[in-house]
């Protein structure tokens, strides 16, 4: 599907870094569309992208490698303005005539750095005297600046911690500017955007939904779509949009594999079918998956098999429907990015965990994906655009495996209606306490030991279940979520007391790094 137009745009260039995704939501964030393309990307395609500003990412490389990557020339022939953060500000001042050394002195985590002068980037924001707290990441360091560039802010381990030439409007930063760690630093890329570049930022969701409707009937015409509904944030929203464009013309499928959370199924059903009169065919396929999972321990294997027979029965069913020559589907920006993206850091895996397959090319059908722009909170914000009820918005995520990757081990029937009723008295529980919201993703395992406990006047030899809670900025790094010790209390009694076949609940307190938001 032809991407909506953008006459104001930003493009982010990926040098791998793990973050390089939060910058361009945090461009978005100040109203102006932004996008990703590879370092390696070809001149031709940057100018293509037609950007009205570029800021060159982070990344794992060294600029003393002979292998380094480099900005392409296009970045620097366009004469618009730049920004370059950690990697992006070395390579910046090594392809322009400076030097990048190895650092006596790295900086990781927080930092803190001397505003030294003035600058368009920093109008507004920050002046010359001030102290401000940033996020760094890095263990070389700029030595000798570029001629025209001066140092408007230092750091104990860098002497350019941020460095400008105004006229040429070309700007580095040594620290993170995108992540959260950096009070000031989605401000600051917004001043980028905003007053450096000039980019007026008429990016909205408002916006996007009347350009995506309009490009979904270019695209379809007089055709028909068939999408594989799974009652998550993604697949609903593409299919109210899918459904606002072409109406009756869309047909969803909903595969029942037996692994959804207790009552999914039937609030799907009610939702799609009731409230929005979307066509809708609904398999109970969990006797298929659950033969297909006998046996079965190791959690990649259980990935493949589920995405593999989801593939199976939906097309069994698509092809029940008949005439549906288009296949609609939830893809996201990010989902984009990784298919292209730079290939020399922690970027390009940081989401293969999450994928469960796709659909084989045997079933010939043109892909429509509205979705494709947008990250994951843009995709909650036009659910509400749309009127999704904010029970659906605000859902956590849940992969596509569903509880076959929280029951570690082999998979059975009575594990699965165990764990069901466990995982839904803790998010009843949260949601009583207004904590659902505040947290990105909670969740009940089931784990693969039993424990001896004594309830009431006999020993018991039953399971142990697990409670998981994380609060996550942007779904990159996650950490536990402190809940007071009477919540949990409640908690696990009304598991032990409800739910037959648990004596025991335990609650993970260990912290997650990048990219680590499921349970493995």
């Amino acid at each position: 599907m032809r991407p909506a137009p953008h006459t104001d745009k930003v493009l982010v260039l990926d040098f791998g870094s793990q973050v390089t995704q939060l910058i361009a939501r945090r461009v978005r964030e100040a109203g102006v569309y932004c996008g990703i393309l590879p370092c390696t990307a070809p001149d031709g395609r940057i100018r293509e992208f037609g950007p009205g500003a570029i800021v060159l990412s982070g990344g794992p490389a060294s600029t003393t490698w002979k292998t380094a990557p480099g900005a392409p020339p296009a970045v620097f022939d366009l004469g618009v303005p730049i920004l370059g953060v950690c990697y992006g500000q070395q390579t910046i001042c090594a392809q322009m005539g400076g030097a990048v050394e190895t650092s006596d002195r790295r900086e990781f985590g927080r930092a803190f750095i001397e505003v030294e002068a003035g600058c368009a980037l920093f109008e507004g924001l920050w002046a010359p005297g001030e102290r401000h707290q940033v996020w760094m990441s890095h263990g070389d360091r700029v030595a000798r600046l570029p001629e025209g560039f001066r140092a408007v802010a230092t750091s104990e381990g860098s002497p350019f911690a941020a460095i400008a030439d105004d006229e040429r409007r070309i700007y580095g930063v040594q620290f993170h500017p995108e992540v959260v760690h950096t009070p000031d630093g989605a401000r600051l890329l917004a001043n980028f955007v905003r007053r450096v570049a000039g980019l007026p930022g008429g990016w909205s969701m408002a916006a996007f939904r009347g350009q995506a409707v309009a490009a979904i009937r270019e695209r379809v015409g007089s055709g028909r779509v068939v999408l594989g509904l799974s009652g998550g944030v993604d697949s609903s929203v593409a299919a109210l949009l899918l459904h606002e464009a072409v109406g009756d013309r869309l047909a969803c499928v909903f595969v029942d594999h037996g692994l959804l959370r207790l009552g999914e199924a039937r609030q799907v059903e009610r939702l799609f079918r009731g409230r929005y009169d979307i066509p809708l065919t609904v398999r109970d396929a969990s006797g298929f998956f659950l033969d297909k999972l006998r046996g079965v321990a190791d959690p990649e294997r259980k990935r493949r098999i589920v995405g593999a027979a989801f593939i199976d029965v939906f097309e069994a069913e698509a092809r029940k429907i008949g005439g549906a020559e288009f296949l609609g589907q939830g893809t996201l920006y990010p989902d984009v990015i990784e298919s292209v993206s730079f290939h020399g850091g922690p970027s390009a895996t940081i989401k293969s965990h999450h994928n469960v397959g796709g659909l084989p090319e045997r079933m010939n059908m043109k892909l429509v994906e509205p979705l494709r722009e947008l990250f994951k909170d843009e995709v909650r914000e036009l659910g509400r655009e749309l009127g999704l009820p904010e029970a659906m918005v605000g859902r956590h995520p849940f992969p596509g495996p569903g509880l076959a990757i929280r029951i570690p081990g082999e998979i059975a029937a009575g594990k699965l209606r165990i764990l069901r009723k466990a995982d839904a008295i803790y998010i009843e529980e949260l949601r009583a306490a207004g904590l659902y919201d505040a947290i990105w993703q909670a969740f009940a395992v089931l784990l693969p030991v039993r424990t001896v406990g004594v309830m009431g006047d006999e020993r018991t030899y039953e399971h142990v279940c697990a409670l998981r809670a994380v609060t996550a900025t942007d779904g990159m790094t996650a950490d536990y979520y402190p809940f007071d010790h009477a919540f949990l209390g409640r908690v696990a009694s009304r598991i032990v007391n409800e739910v037959r076949g648990i004596n025991r609940v335990v609650y993970d307190i260990t912290s997650k790094p990048p990219g680590t938001i499921e349970w493995e």
